[in-house]
């Protein structure tokens, strides 16, 4: 080796990759589109929009990275939304969504395991799709896969009807919200119990304001902790044995992050702006959800599945607004 060559470490030779990378048509699409995600003009429901019509028309470039990217990009943005809220007003948040969170859940999953015997869906399909509208979407799915030995069309057909469902629900409860004249704490609750993932719960509520965000975020976290003693439930009913529980950590560092916001001051600077950063990345988080959708995907989850998850979703989404306004 010639003695002036200075040694390529792996981060300098994936540099040297991408200097030399011709990039494609889409790619440069797609990269234009995520850049556009950053700038204050996107909000949550175009980012989705933009995604669904790139993964239509252009294509996801990076498709095999979506997953991850969308996983860790949201566990961190809700971290980041912590540092914006107080530990006080999440309590009480937490302490009016609870009866409602395991009615919601013990009734959603219930009915779904029910409905998916009547439809004659197979079985492990019809829990995840019944587990993923009861709880937390896409997470609780994940979660309780392992644990019922899903095989991959199982996992993907149920995933592909809580994402197409949950992307419906981002642009439509608001909407709702708005002609009901709901209250922000009143939306923020229905949020949290009736559409299925955080990244679309957080993006819906945000549109009524900080008290929706906080009272959405707060009790859709704490149904999360549910895929813990529901999946023990499930390996008991599938005596699949208690399998590998994926434990949602991240709550966690949210909850840090709130106890940080509230009592030390001194981080408020910091505070602001990692909240403003945590907006972002759900707004990155809700383009690259679209982005997957493509209509392989939309095509492979069949009727049978989209009748479960829509009759379950209308029957949640309906029941939990009723008993918000009259209980």
């Amino acid at each position: 080796m010639n003695p002036t060559t200075t040694p390529r470490t792996p981060f300098l030779k994936h540099i040297d990759t991408l200097r030399s990378h011709t990039f494609t048509t889409r790619e440069l699409i797609f990269g234009t589109a995520l850049v556009l995600c950053l700038t204050p003009i996107m909000s949550s429901p175009l980012a989705l929009l933009l995604g669904l019509l790139m993964a239509q028309f252009v294509g996801h470039p990076f498709l095999h990275l979506n997953h991850k990217a969308t996983h860790w990009l949201l566990q961190a943005s809700v971290v980041g939304l912590g540092f914006g809220m107080n530990v006080h007003s999440a309590v009480q948040a937490g302490k009016e969504g609870v009866l409602f969170t395991v009615v919601s859940i013990a009734g959603t999953l219930t009915v779904g395991i029910l409905l998916g015997k009547w439809l004659k869906i197979d079985r492990v399909t019809a829990h995840l799709i019944a587990a993923g509208t009861a709880i937390c979407g896409g997470s609780a799915i994940a979660a309780l896969s392992p644990v019922m030995k899903a095989e991959e069309k199982q996992l993907s057909v149920s995933l592909g009807t809580i994402f197409i469902l949950n992307s419906v629900a981002l642009i439509v409860f608001p909407l709702i919200g708005q002609w009901l004249h709901l209250t922000p704490s009143q939306f923020g609750l229905w949020c949290a119990l009736a559409i299925h993932d955080t990244s679309s719960v957080v993006g819906a509520a945000a549109k009524f304001g900080p008290e929706a965000l906080q009272l959405a975020t707060t009790v859709k976290l704490a149904r999360a902790l549910w895929i813990i003693p529901v999946a023990l439930g499930t390996a008991a009913l599938f005596r699949t044995g208690n399998g590998k529980i994926s434990i949602p950590y991240f709550i966690g560092l949210f909850i840090l992050a709130m106890i940080a916001h509230t009592y030390l001051p001194a981080i408020e600077p910091l505070a602001g702006i990692l909240v403003k950063l945590a907006h972002i990345g759900l707004t990155l988080t809700l383009f690259l959800i679209g982005a997957g959708l493509s209509g392989k995907v939309i095509r492979a989850v069949g009727w049978k599945p989209m009748v479960q998850g829509v009759v379950l979703w209308i029957l949640i989404s309906t029941v939990s607004l009723y008993a918000i306004l009259h209980v």
